[in-house]
């Protein structure tokens, strides 16, 4: 739903975009360069914290400390919306390459695809060991990707 839509039913929208490069940051929201293993931002700062396409740049620990952090500064859940592997992906990826203008775009989505994860790998990852256990929300979508949804623990 576009943000215009949101404010006809009364739901305003304010955006902050973080990421480590200054040039990854887009125009017209407020924008942080920052690591987001170590979010600056004080606790319950936000209503959520989405990442999209991102989780699949992380080695499993990595995961679990950017979802510890933004369940930190998030008062509601934690959203991620990534990619899954699987080999009739990489092999679209591979078809895809005489589309692909630029050797770093073969290069990053073959590596992108490898990298995924499956829900099994994430469910695994973001709820292993945690006392109490978070509730965990996973969907697969069209094209190998997954949607994630990290309650945060309200007690």
């Amino acid at each position: 739903m576009a943000a215009s839509q949101l404010v006809k039913k009364g739901i305003t929208l304010e955006v902050t975009d973080l990421d480590r490069l200054p040039s990854h940051l887009q125009r017209g929201h407020r924008a942080v360069v920052a690591d987001a293993l170590a979010l600056p931002f004080r606790d319950e700062s936000f209503d959520l914290v989405s990442c999209s396409l991102f989780a699949h740049h992380l080695a499993p620990a990595e995961l679990a400390r950017f979802v510890n952090e933004a369940a930190r500064v998030c008062r509601c859940a934690v959203l991620i919306n990534d990619l899954i592997r699987h080999p009739l992906h990489l092999a679209l990826v591979y078809a895809g390459f005489p589309l692909m203008q630029s050797p770093v775009s073969r290069f990053d989505g073959v590596a992108s695809v490898r990298r995924a994860y499956v829900p099994e790998e994430m469910r695994h990852m973001l709820s292993n060991g945690r006392k109490p256990p978070r509730r965990i929300e996973i969907s697969t979508h069209y094209l190998f990707r997954m949607g994630v949804i990290v309650w945060k623990n309200t007690g």
